[in-house]
């Protein structure tokens, strides 16, 4: 492997952002990118490939080179050595052993915080509500993640789409039989320059998280609210199942992100949704028993999409997951109130802890179990293949 002098800089420069500015990864690579645009395909891959890995396995790449807190070269060496590439002779890695290396890598795997490069308080956290099954699911997070496509259904199917970005596009994709609008790239690659999603036949979203919206049970001509729509995947999705048919309230409490679901829903030809800010709580009340159907894809841990975004288990602290379980619970008990009386509401997360799922839902119930049921929940575990997600179907009595 040959290593240039400008992508390693740039590497450098993407890592100073993420841990020391405190920058999301995902953005930064995407910023690094778009500065360069004469880059190649295979140098924008190693960019964001290499990146990412030191950022996924950034605590056990510490402990074996024994790197400072911002020593983003010796993180970079120790990225080669564990790809057992010979290091370049620059003065950067001249204070990196190679044995001491690979030595600290073998004993590390003696201890699966170290071996499964996590925070210590969030391992004993994980272990603490999943017990043994925790050690399996950290190693599957610790997997790259799949690039998956959502086959828009309101402008195509899956198999013409199959086809086109077979024979007009050269983009080798697989069918999962388990997920009925997804396609799964064949080879990484950057989809969003290609034609097929400048025409919105598809969006790309994990088939994890493409099992939450048909689990809310839509029917088309219904009233829907999704009350945590973000930039809005799973509101296309509800919009391509309702096939454009009755009316998608999408809501966030910030404007840029409805304002980005706008642009998308353009896009994709989803002309069933309005969009609202919350403003305050009187955006809630106005909206009280209106909705057929509600999804709440709450403020979570995301500790079930980590292989996607792994920059997030050394952002998150104790007091965040804390704060963010009474900000789940509270949005439980006051937007479920959208729901009209024999109507179905989804809670979802795309967390892996009960304490943010299942005993949420549980929480809820004792409080309301007079006016709420609980119908059906599934989780959907990365070890599974994909991204982590929970979901339960409640209806209003």
């Amino acid at each position: 492997m040959k290593l240039y002098r400008n992508l390693t800089e740039a590497v450098i420069d993407a890592l100073r952002q993420i841990f020391t500015d405190n920058k999301y990864a995902d953005k930064v690579i995407e910023k690094i990118l778009k500065q360069n645009p004469k880059w190649g395909a295979r140098d924008r891959r190693f960019i964001a490939e290499t990146t990412y890995d030191i950022v996924r396995w950034y605590r056990l790449f510490r402990h074996a080179t024994e790197a400072e807190e911002g020593d983003f070269w010796k993180l970079l060496g120790a990225w080669i050595l564990w790809k057992e590439e010979e290091l370049p002779s620059w003065p950067e890695f001249y204070s990196l052993d190679e044995r001491h290396f690979h030595n600290a890598i073998r004993q590390a795997a003696k201890q699966v915080p170290l071996r499964e490069s996590i925070p210590e308080w969030l391992h004993e956290a994980g272990q603490a509500e999943l017990g043994g099954q925790w050690e399996k699911e950290l190693v599957a997070l610790n997997q790259p993640a799949k690039v998956v496509l959502r086959v828009n259904t309101l402008k195509t199917t899956r198999e013409k789409l199959q086809h086109h970005l077979q024979q007009d596009e050269r983009i080798v994709t697989d069918a999962p039989t388990a997920f009925p609008d997804a396609l799964l790239l064949a080879e990484r690659q950057n989809i969003f320059t290609r034609q097929a999603f400048k025409d919105g036949l598809f969006e790309v979203q994990d088939a994890g998280s493409q099992l939450i919206a048909p689990f809310l049970q839509v029917e088309p001509g219904q009233r829907v609210i999704d009350a945590c729509a973000g930039g809005g995947g799973k509101t296309l999705h509800l919009a391509a199942l309702l096939q454009n048919r009755g009316r998608i309230i999408a809501m966030d409490t910030e404007a840029w992100k409805l304002d980005e679901l706008k642009k998308r829903a353009r896009r994709a030809g989803a002309t069933n949704i309005e969009t609202r800010v919350i403003e305050s709580s009187k955006t809630i009340k106005r909206l009280a028993e209106t909705a057929d159907r509600l999804l709440l894809d709450v403020p979570c841990s995301g500790l079930g999409v980590l292989r996607r975004n792994p920059d997030a288990k050394w952002k998150l602290t104790p007091e965040f997951l804390a704060k963010v379980k009474e900000v789940q619970q509270e949005i439980l008990q006051q937007y479920s109130q959208m729901v009209k009386p024999g109507g179905l509401f989804v809670y979802s997360t795309c967390s892996l802890l009960p304490s943010e799922n299942e005993k949420q839902v549980a929480h809820f119930l004792t409080a309301h179990q007079n006016s709420f049921e609980l119908l059906a929940e599934h989780t959907q575990l990365p070890s599974a293949g994909f991204d982590g997600f929970y979901m339960a179907r409640l209806r209003r009595k």
